[in-house]
């Protein structure tokens, strides 16, 4: 792709966040969400395959219902209220459509089914893209509507998210796929605890983002694209893989890796709420999530590929990654924890 078009897209990736961030109008955030969207769509499509192309269809098409829905959820709470602002929007069902539109653009279940087709069909580089910075724009116009929406549809939709999260990751194979169902799940714990602690929710989000970015890069670097491809990653760069083993289980949410402090804030806070059946269900779709997390974690660090001509080709070619953000993104990944209370302060949470 040419550098200054590919320039102006991440640009306008970053122009449509910021527009979305600083709106106080439901008009002008559906802007920002649309310009999100149709920068987005080339970057998929730069590596021209059928697969991209139809993943780069399933995200328009979804995207764009999404963004309908909002539209139309917001013109009739306008029309019911008189208010565009988005912190006004009072009316139950405008609530409700709303917060489920964004659930969809999210990709929370039960309307996640395009989540992990759209990553399995990109390139690493874009589901990253796709998993962290797309995120953005609609989390924090969720955390705005979900005050506003039924406690128990907030929670049901969190709880089915991270227990989806889990099952759909168990029985796959590919890389991409595991890390869609890994952001289904952590987008889960978030919209939990979103009506009791905005706060907690954007610390979880920042150490989602920090996490899977590691993890993308790390697969990247590799080549990774399936299970079998990752039992030639020790003879490659076997420090990495290590790395990269705990930084899986850094996602799970294992002690001492950074990856615990946000589950156990999240936990300790549902707790507080007097909603210990909630807290111990969230507790046990970790659980799922745990067992394929240790299955990748098991294929990159304690296999060994058989001695076959393509699994010796392929650790001699020399790849060529920039590291800084993949060293940094690795080191936070799994040292933050003891730096909680530094997180509770800065996020207002103590």
């Amino acid at each position: 792709m040419n550098p200054y078009v590919l320039s102006l897209l991440i640009s306008a990736l970053g122009l449509g966040t910021a527009l979305t961030f600083s709106s106080s109008h439901w008009l002008l955030a559906w802007m920002g969400l649309e310009v999100n969207t149709l920068a987005i769509i080339p970057l998929m499509t730069q590596k021209h395959s059928p697969r991209s192309v139809e993943a780069a269809a399933k995200y328009f098409l979804t995207q764009a219902a999404a963004a309908a829905t909002i539209m139309f959820a917001s013109a009739t709470n306008a029309w019911l209220t008189g208010t565009w602002d988005i912190l006004h929007l009072s009316h139950p069902f405008c609530a409700t459509v709303a917060f489920m539109a964004l659930a969809l653009k999210l990709g929370l279940a039960p309307v996640h089914f395009w989540l992990p087709e759209v990553i399995q069909g990109v390139t690493l580089t874009t589901g990253l893209i796709l998993s962290t910075w797309q995120k953005l724009a609609p989390f924090a116009l969720i955390l705005q509507v979900a005050p506003s929406v039924h406690h128990a549809l907030v929670v049901s939709v969190g709880l089915a998210s991270t227990f989806i999260g889990g099952w759909g990751g168990i029985n796959q194979t590919q890389v991409r796929k595991l890390l869609a169902y890994s952001s289904v799940a952590h987008l889960g714990w978030m919209i939990i605890i979103s009506q009791f602690s905005s706060s907690l929710s954007l610390l979880a989000l920042s150490l989602y983002i920090v996490m899977t970015t590691s993890a993308f890069l790390t697969m990247k670097a590799g080549a990774a694209s399936s299970l079998n491809t990752l039992a030639v990653s020790w003879s490659k760069t076997p420090t990495l893989i290590a790395l990269a083993s705990l930084t899986l289980l850094s996602l799970a949410g294992l002690p001492p890796l950074s990856g615990f402090m946000p589950k156990w804030l999240i936990l300790q806070e549902m707790t507080k709420q007097g909603l210990p059946v909630l807290a111990t269900l969230a507790a046990l779709s970790a659980l799922l999530s745990l067992f394929f997390y240790l299955r990748i974690s098991y294929a990159m660090a304690l296999t060994v590929s058989p001695n076959t001509v393509g699994a010796s080709l392929s650790w001699r070619s020399s790849g060529n990654h920039s590291t800084l953000l993949l060293a940094s993104s690795t080191v936070m990944a799994l040292g933050l924890l003891p730096l909680t209370p530094a997180f509770l302060s800065l996020y207002s949470l103590g």
